[in-house]
């Protein structure tokens, strides 16, 4: 199966709490979209990696994409190997989309800035014929995407453009809460994490608030792109028209 995009995130409930209503919102428009987990976060203060991977799924049907997978690198070491570059690169080959996104390159978790690495080598080693690939012992055909932008999760950036998720926000909020492990849950006696308090949700949904303010609509969701990005003028002025 050939998809128009993948979603590349370190672990479990990256995607959504970066670019859930982007996700939506493409799926929304008849795009084939494919979330891609690195790892199970098996590191992870609450739940369990078994319970992390039930709620991603769930969040993954509520986010209507087309598949998600997980590479099952390990928790903690998405480290820029050749085995997990393989990975990676194996991965673009089989769906073939013409943009993948992933973490920005700067941001507190460590995790996040190694995976940001690793598929931005990948993207680029996946279009070069010598390096070689199977797939079920099939060979691979070289394949790079498009483009390859970046989504915002702790540290904050200058976008290069913002989505306007105003009609897919709520999606997005309850494909978050699918984590019940992970976020705020009053029933909750695991311990509290950076992420779990009702504070972080909030911070959420006033972070859409403010990059949906930067382009006049009620929520968006940042992103960045190291390549300059062609503006179709005649087509903004049409809209308008």
């Amino acid at each position: 199966m050939h998809l128009d995009v993948l979603v590349f995130s370190a672990h479990p409930d990256d995607a959504e709490l970066s670019m859930g209503g982007t996700i939506a919102l493409l799926s929304k428009n008849n795009l084939k979209v494919g979330l891609i987990d690195l790892s199970k976060g098996e590191l992870g203060t609450r739940g369990t990696a078994e319970t992390r991977q039930r709620e991603a799924f769930n969040a993954a049907i509520i986010l209507k994409s087309a598949l998600r997978e997980n590479l099952e690198i390990p928790d903690g070491n998405i480290m820029l190997t050749k085995e997990n570059l393989l990975k990676v690169i194996m991965t673009i080959r089989k769906y073939r989309p013409k943009i993948v996104f992933a973490p920005y390159m700067n941001d507190r978790h460590p995790d996040h800035i190694d995976a940001s690495n690793l598929v931005k080598r990948a993207v680029f080693y996946s279009g070069l014929a010598k390096i070689k690939t199977f797939d079920r012992e099939v060979p691979q055909n070289h394949f790079r995407p498009e483009k390859i932008f970046y989504f915002m999760q702790t540290f904050t950036f200058e976008p290069s453009f913002i989505v306007d998720i105003s009609e897919t926000f709520e999606q997005k909020m309850k494909a978050i809460q699918c984590y019940e492990t992970q976020f705020h849950n009053p029933k909750s006696i695991e311990p509290e994490t950076f992420i779990s308090s009702p504070e972080f949700l909030n911070y959420i949904r006033s972070r859409a608030e403010f990059y949906g303010f930067q382009i006049h609509k009620k929520y968006g969701e940042p992103f960045f792109s190291e390549e300059k990005i062609e503006l179709n003028l005649m087509s903004l002025i049409n809209k308008n028209i």
